[in-house]
């Protein structure tokens, strides 16, 4: 069996209002860091991503964080965007139709829009982001986002949920996966995944503070 791919699923560029890092420091910061790609997750707009995923230098999936009504939601390898503000069933619903999965972000972070457990359960979603390296406080929220995957039977994954070019590949997702995007889409659906990273330090989170 081959090694896992290295991917960080939740990375932002400058095409989110709140990030800054280039497309070129994407491809830069991912070969610094050992990862065999990425999930662009820009807020709100695919732009980025469709653009990147030209790129043949790493794996790049493209797709968009979504604000519902609900919590934040992962929609990985689409390339329509999806509008904010629906529910998250009827954003969930839209990132199947694109041929894509949802996956719940942060789902208990403390101070960023987080899901609750009914929704949870009741929601069609494909996975629950386990390890996110910008929750605070780190340690809790990722225990607590565990649980939750295992309460309600989900793969897990892990991003850094990045919007500076330092912080890309703190955390990854070990995918058992060829390196085609499909059939990374369908190994996580089917949970061959190992979520890994850490929290970004202090420094990293009042650079994004003074950069954001």
């Amino acid at each position: 069996m081959s090694a896992p791919l290295k991917i960080d699923l939740h990375v932002h560029t400058c095409y989110s209002c709140d990030g800054v890092t280039s497309l070129k420091e994407v491809i830069a910061y991912c070969k610094k860091m050992g990862l065999d790609g990425v999930a662009i997750t820009d807020h709100d707009t695919i732009k980025g991503a469709l653009k990147l995923a030209k790129t043949r230098e790493i794996i790049v999936i493209p797709g968009i964080e979504v604000e519902t009504s609900h919590g934040h939601l992962l929609a990985l390898n689409v390339t329509a965007p999806i509008p904010s503000k629906l529910s998250s069933l009827e954003a969930i619903e839209q990132a199947h139709e694109a041929g894509g999965i949802a996956v719940a972000c942060h789902p208990t972070s403390f101070y960023k829009m987080g899901w609750k457990p009914q929704i949870l359960k009741s929601s069609n979603l494909d996975a629950v982001e386990v390890i996110n390296s910008s929750a605070f406080p780190f340690s809790i929220s990722t225990r607590l986002n565990r649980k939750l995957a295992v309460r309600f039977n989900l793969p897990q994954t892990a991003g850094s949920d990045s919007h500076i070019p330092e912080t890309i590949g703190m955390a990854y997702t070990l995918i058992q996966a060829e390196s085609e995007i499909e059939k990374i889409i369908q190994a996580i659906k089917e949970g061959a995944t190992v979520p890994q990273g850490k929290a970004i330090s202090l420094k990293a989170r009042f650079k994004k503070a003074l950069w954001i």
